[in-house]
Formats: structure tokens, C-alpha cells, sequence
């Protein structure tokens, strides 16, 4: 008659959680509790000078990185270089930041930087002013492109995207039309521009001229603003639209577009009311 067996002992199993099962836990839930019972048997002694050891250690590593940020000759701007720029020159762009050579690099006021370059050239759309370690910093700068000018007197101001006027130049730049704003204006003329404002009205004609469709972007000559809903655009080959306001801008761009597949000849466009425009000339 068989009676239980007893396992070998060579093939005894092990309790659950033994073994290195349990030893492969969290490095926090190991290593810790060692640490503390070796901080324990210190002693109170032992304890106090580890501590002030430590302090020291700190005290000594901090002091050092003030001394290599600030007072070393490691970490020293030795050279301010100048990205981005097309109309503006490097020198100039270096001259108004006023970074100093030899200034320690973690001291260099970076926002104040940009502001002094935003402030002194307009042109500046942004820039990034970058430590770059050891010895560099690094002024990235986006300038701003004219999408119109305004001429006086044989001058012309450009105007950016965003409405913006931020440069006189002697010279026309190529390829950017120009904007004529109303100066005498009359009737519902002056009654707009006092409600908006000339740099309402010039904003609204950059969003004209940004409008347009690809087909004539590159024709337009002039974009002429009477008043807030009556601005017209001339094309080369003595075309016109007459575009309104600024607003239902790309709609206004689709029905032209359709107007002059439809009417390549013509010269009078009107989309004014997108939803009934008319054509004429030839």
C-alpha cells in the first residue's frame, strides 16, 4: 500500500518569494534601506562629520561653477555671429546687440538683447539671441519682406505683410507693387478713413494684395484704396480689379480666377460680390 512520497530533497521547492525573484525589485526598495541602516551605524559622531563633509562638498562644487560661469576665462563670449540677414548687414546687426567680447557667457542678457535690435531696426521681423557653448552667441534673424510700397517724395516705404511700414528706401525694391492711399479723399472716402485710419486702410490693402490668386499675383502694378470697401488693384497690360473690402478674400480669388479663364481679354474685372461679378473691355 503506497503512502504519500516525500519530495527529494535535492527537489525541494522554494518558498514563494525567494530567490531572486525577490531580490530584483525597485532600486529604491533595495538599495534604501540598506543606506539607512548604514547611516544608523554611523553613530551620532560619524553621522555629524559626514554631514559636514558633504555641506562642504557642495558649497566647494557650487562655488567653482560661479567661479567657471563668471569669473574664468573659459566660458567668455569670444565671438557674436549673425544669421539670416539679407538687407541688413552682420556689422551692423553685431554693432547695435552691444554684446562685448569677453563678457562672461551665462551673464549675457538675452532678451534684452533681442529688444535692443527690435527697437533700433525695424526691418527685424524677429531674432533669437542663443548661447552657444563656449564661447558664441548667436543672433538668428528673420527680416521682414515688403509686400507693398508707398512712394513720396521719389521715396518708398515699405510695408510688410502684416500692414506694417518699417523701412525708407531711396530705391524700389523689384517686383513689390505699390499701394496708393486716397489724399484727398471725399465724401464716403473721408468719412472711411476717419472711421479706420490710414494704417487700418493699409492693413486692408496688404490683405488685398495677400488675396490674390497665384495667376496674377505677379501682374499687379498698384493697389489703390479709396476706402474701406472700395480697393482696386491695376494689373500689367492695363487690367484692373475692382476688388471692395477684404473680406471673402479667397472667394473673391476663385471667382476671379474663373472670370479670366473665362475672359482672357478683358480688362475690367469686378468681384466685388463674389456671388455676381461682372467683366468688361476687350
Amino acid at each position: 500500500m503506497s503512502g504519500p512520497t516525500t519530495a527529494d530533497p535535492g527537489e525541494r521547492q522554494r518558498p514563494q518569494g525567494d530567490g531572486p525573484a525577490r531580490r530584483r525589485g525597485p532600486l529604491g526598495s533595495t538599495r534604501l534601506p540598506r543606506l539607512l541602516r548604514a547611516w544608523r551605524l554611523l553613530g551620532p559622531v560619524r553621522r555629524r562629520r559626514l554631514a559636514v563633509l558633504v555641506a562642504v562638498l557642495v558649497l566647494v562644487l557650487g562655488g567653482f561653477s560661479g567661479w567657471a560661469l563668471y569669473g574664468s576665462s573659459w566660458l567668455r563670449v569670444r565671438q557674436v555671429s549673425v544669421t539670416g540677414t539679407q538687407v541688413l548687414k552682420p556689422v551692423q546687426v553685431r554693432a547695435v546687440a552691444a554684446v562685448g567680447l569677453g563678457t562672461p557667457l551665462a551673464s549675457v542678457d538675452t532678451d534684452a538683447v533681442a529688444g535692443r535690435l527690435r527697437a533700433a531696426l525695424p526691418r527685424i521681423d524677429s531674432v533669437a539671441v542663443v548661447r552657444s557653448w563656449p564661447h558664441e552667441i548667436r543672433l538668428e534673424v528673420t527680416e521682414r519682406k515688403p509686400a507693398l510700397l508707398i512712394e513720396k517724395g521719389g521715396k518708398f516705404t515699405e510695408v510688410d505683410a502684416k500692414g506694417v511700414r518699417f523701412a525708407t528706401v531711396a530705391t524700389a525694391p523689384k517686383g513689390v507693387p505699390r499701394l496708393e492711399l486716397a489724399t484727398r479723399p471725399q465724401g464716403g472716402s473721408a468719412t472711411s478713413l476717419r472711421r479706420f485710419g490710414p494704417d487700418r486702410l493699409v492693413r486692408e490693402a496688404v490683405r488685398v494684395a495677400q488675396a490674390l490668386p497665384p495667376v496674377v499675383a505677379h501682374d499687379v502694378r498698384l493697389v489703390k484704396v479709396r476706402s474701406y470697401d472700395s480697393i482696386s488693384v491695376e494689373l500689367t497690360r492695363g487690367r484692373v480689379v475692382l476688388w471692395g473690402s477684404g473680406e471673402q478674400g479667397a472667394e473673391k480669388g476663385r471667382t476671379l480666377t474663373a472670370l479670366m479663364k473665362a475672359a482672357p481679354h478683358a480688362r475690367h474685372f469686378d468681384v466685388t460680390a463674389p456671388s455676381a461679378p461682372a467683366v468688361s473691355g476687350s
